[in-house]
């Protein structure tokens, strides 16, 4: 049963922050090397002359690599530790883009891709788990939300930050701003070593966590029943819940729009609207910026009222019009595109905090981070054949013209298979039943 907090430990401020902390500004150091490429890809494209096609594929190919991986981190997460498998993460993530800035062909790209793609897809799990572990049942849905809000300040600082140093320091130049990433790789590196344990347990081991805090991360665990050995909650309890399938669907949809919408985004503005790198940059970052106070406002819904659904539902159902009317915006009206790029990036960051959050408050910490491997991973195979798909929507018109118009209304039709799966999600927490249908057979048979 769910032990409720007392105001006093409610206002215990600790280490969790801290550990809340580094996972959030390691997420933000992975998205720097993920939104490398993305950013500088229409100019990756002249300089390699590469056809829209061969750009969604090489867009798409880290995603389909990071759906593998993300599989196999969350059972790694889950049998050494989050640490342990983090650090492999960041060490191959760092030294893939430190390399794609000699990619020469269209081959060492892909290859380089799918390294990224495997490196950073051993990092999110992990950091979820750690986030659960961290913190009591009852403050998860913010706390998530707000390790979440580093997709978006990642999203938002890469195309700034990127273009600016390739401006300034390059001569509009892109190869070299990849030698750069490895700086805050080797920061991230020093950060888990020197911060960083699994969980409050350990921190406490080591005197740098007080008793309070641990006995208010221990307080309303929801079901997660520690006097049951960990070897009678397996994978089963979330394999047979149907509503575990309908939140992979909906991840499926979520990060679909997600990496479509940001992987062809530079692209969008440089060939269909006429941006050049710099104007580009700032225009990118606008939907990422707005997208922070929108997961915040998701995640705080979520705890509040206990349901992902209506939040879900607020999310995809703005999505609908306002991404199938940007892609038709005319070259020259700045001004309703800037407004449908605000819209369009509060609405599709809305439910992203709260669909992780509703895996960690369903399912028992022992698997919650094979659980969350499992439905990041099927929430990959969306952004990897989301711009995949959009590389074959893409018109290209007389004069080299571009127009996206197909490729948004292929986003905003994503938006409605997320809605209406959001109304048959089940969200109460599943592990007493379960575990009680266990004992039950167990019982049974003897």
């Amino acid at each position: 049963m769910i032990k409720p907090m007392s105001n006093a430990m409610k206002k215990v401020w600790g280490y969790r922050y801290v550990i809340l902390f580094i996972v959030w500004i390691l997420y933000i150091i992975n998205y720097f090397d993920r939104m490398a490429v993305i950013t500088f890809l229409p100019f990756i494209q002249k300089d390699m002359n590469l056809s829209p096609v061969q750009v969604g594929q090489i867009a798409s190919i880290f995603f389909l690599a990071y759906s593998v991986g993300q599989v196999a981190s969350g059972f790694l997460a889950d049998k050494f530790g989050p640490k342990k498998v983090m650090y492999v993460a960041i060490v191959t993530f760092t030294l893939a883009s430190f390399l794609t800035g000699y990619a020469e062909t269209f081959g060492q790209f892909v290859a380089l891709r799918i390294a990224l793609g495997l490196g950073e897809a051993h990092h999110f799990p992990p950091s979820a788990k750690a986030v659960s572990s961290w913190f009591p049942y009852s403050q998860r849905g913010k706390a998530l939300s707000f390790f979440n809000t580093s997709n978006y300040v990642g999203l938002a600082l890469a195309p700034i930050i990127l273009t600016s140093l390739s401006a300034t320091f390059f001569n509009d130049q892109w190869r070299p701003v990849f030698f750069t990433l490895a700086i805050p790789g080797l920061i991230g590196i020093l950060l888990l070593w020197a911060f960083f344990k699994d969980t409050p347990k350990e921190m406490y081991e080591k005197g740098r966590l007080k008793i309070e805090e641990l006995d208010l991360i221990n307080a309303d665990q929801g079901a997660v029943l520690q006097e049951f050995p960990k070897e009678k909650v397996k994978s089963k309890i979330f394999l047979k819940d149907p509503s575990f399938y309908v939140i992979c669907l909906i991840m499926f949809c979520q990060m679909g729009i997600l990496w479509g919408f940001t992987t062809w985004l530079s692209t969008f503005l440089v060939q269909q609207h006429g941006f050049n790198i710099k104007e580009m940059g700032f225009i990118a970052s606008l939907p990422p910026i707005i997208s922070i106070v929108s997961i915040l406002m998701g995640g705080w819904l979520l705890d509040k009222f206990n349901k992902m659904k209506p939040v879900a539902l607020i999310a995809y159902l703005g999505c609908i019009p306002t991404l199938w009317i940007i892609g038709s915006i005319e070259k020259g009206n700045t001004a309703a595109l800037i407004t449908l790029l605000l819209l369009s990036g509060f609405f599709v960051a809305f439910n992203s905090g709260c669909i992780t959050a509703v895996v960690q408050k369903r399912y028992p910490s022992s698997v919650v981070g094979s659980a969350t491997g499992l439905v990041n991973g099927f929430g990959q195979l969306g952004a990897f054949l989301t711009p995949l798909v959009a590389g074959y929507l893409v018109t290209v018109g007389t004069g080299n013209n571009y127009n996206f118009s197909k490729v948004f209304i292929y986003f905003s039709l994503l938006a409605g298979l997320a809605a209406i799966s959001a109304l048959f999600l089940k969200e109460k927490p599943i592990q007493m039943k379960e575990i009680n249908q266990k004992i039950e057979v167990q019982n049974h048979k003897i």
